[in-house]
C-alpha cells in the first residue's frame, strides 16, 4: 500500500529539476537507462518506489530497487546508472537532503538507551537497506503535504524529523548517527573529504591531512578507506577527473589547459588517466559531452 501511494505522489509532483515545494525534498522521474555516468553523491536519503539503480563507489557496487533505501553520509564521487527505467515504467524516487545539525539535535533529545551504541570505527559512506513500513509511511505523509500548502510549513519539519529518527534507530542507524556526532570517525573523514575537494588541484601529504582531521596516520587511512572505498590520493584523482570533465563540456578545444587547471602538470598523464576513467580520450569525450543530453546519475532516485 505504501509503495502504491508513493508512486502516485511521485508521478504527480515530479519536476524536470527534481525540486519540490518542501526544502530538501527531491523527486526524480527517469524514463531511460543510460550508460554509467560520474557525479557527486551529496549527503542524502534516497528511497526508490519504482525501477532500480546501480551505483559504484571505488571498488564497491550498490544496487537498490523498489522498496529499498540508500543513505549517503558523505559527499562522494560515484558512478551510477538506472538499470530499470523506461517510458512505460519510469524510475521513481524520493530524496531527502541530510542535515548533520538536525541529526545532532535529535541525538541530544533522545533518552538514555533510545539509540543503539555507535562503534568507534567509521561506517561505510554509502549503505543500502530494505525500507521498513514505518519509514515508507513517514515518506508518504511528507509527500502528501505537497497537496496541502496550508499545513506544509508547520508539519513538513516535524515529519522530516520523524524520517530522520526512523533512520537513526533503523538497521543502518550507525551511519546516520555518526553524521550528527562532531567527534565521530565519520565526521573526521568528512572534514578531510571537504578539504581535499576544496584543494583538489594541490599536492598534499597524507600525514598533513590526517593531522588536520584529528587522527593518527594509520587511523586516518583506515577510516578514510572504510568510508570512501579509496585512498586519499585516489579520491583526489577522482575529483580532478570529474572536474576536468565538467570543464571540457564548455572548453572542448583546450584539453591541455583543462588538465593543468585541475592539477595535472603532465598532459600525457592527464590524457591517460582520463581515458582509463571515462573510456575515451579527453578530446573525443568533450565532443560527446556537448552532443549528449544526460539523465542525472547521482544517488537518486
Amino acid at each position: 500500500m505504501h509503495l502504491e501511494e508513493l508512486r502516485s505522489l511521485l508521478t504527480r509532483h515530479a519536476r524536470p529539476d527534481w525540486t519540490t515545494a518542501i526544502d530538501g525534498v527531491l523527486i526524480s522521474k527517469v524514463n531511460r537507462s543510460d550508460p554509467p555516468e560520474p557525479s557527486m553523491s551529496g549527503t542524502v536519503l534516497a528511497v526508490i518506489a519504482q525501477g532500480s539503480k546501480r551505483l559504484a563507489l571505488g571498488d564497491r557496487v550498490y544496487e537498490y530497487g523498489a522498496g529499498q533505501y540508500l543513505v549517503a553520509s558523505v559527499d562522494l564521487p560515484v558512478s551510477g546508472q538506472f538499470t530499470r527505467a523506461d517510458p512505460e515504467q519510469p524510475a521513481l524516487g524520493f530524496g531527502l537532503v541530510l542535515e548533520p545539525p538536525v541529526v545532532a539535535e535529535l541525538l541530544l533529545q533522545a533518552g538514555p538507551g533510545d539509540t543503539p551504541r555507535t562503534g568507534g570505527g567509521a561506517p561505510p559512506g554509502i549503505i543500502v537497506s530494505d525500507a521498513p513500513a514505518a519509514l515508507l509511511d513517514a515518506v508518504v505523509r511528507l509527500l502528501r503535504l505537497l497537496d496541502e500548502p496550508r499545513d506544509r510549513a508547520v508539519l513538513a519539519p516535524l515529519v522530516t524529523r520523524e524520517i530522520l529518527w526512523r533512520l537513526i534507530t533503523g538497521d543502518q542507524g550507525a551511519t546516520v548517527r555518526q553524521l550528527g556526532l562532531a567527534d565521530s570517525s565519520l565526521s573526521h573523514v568528512s572534514r578531510a573529504v571537504g578539504w581535499i575537494r576544496e584543494h583538489y588541484t594541490e599536492p598534499f601529504r597524507v600525514e598533513d591531512v590526517a593531522r588536520m582531521s584529528g587522527m593518527s596516520v594509520s587511523a586516518f587511512y583506515r577510516n578514510f578507506q572504510a568510508v570512501t572505498a579509496m585512498s586519499p590520493i585516489q579520491f583526489q584523482k577522482q575529483i580532478r577527473l570529474q572536474e576536468a570533465r565538467l570543464l571540457l563540456a564548455t572548453h572542448p578545444g583546450d584539453v591541455t589547459g583543462v588538465g593543468h587547471r585541475v592539477g595535472y602538470d603532465n598532459p600525457s598523464q592527464f590524457s591517460r588517466e582520463y581515458r582509463r576513467q571515462f573510456g575515451a580520450p579527453p578530446s573525443k569525450d568533450a565532443v560527446r559531452l556537448r552532443q549528449a543530453v544526460r539523465t542525472p546519475s547521482g544517488v537518486l532516485p
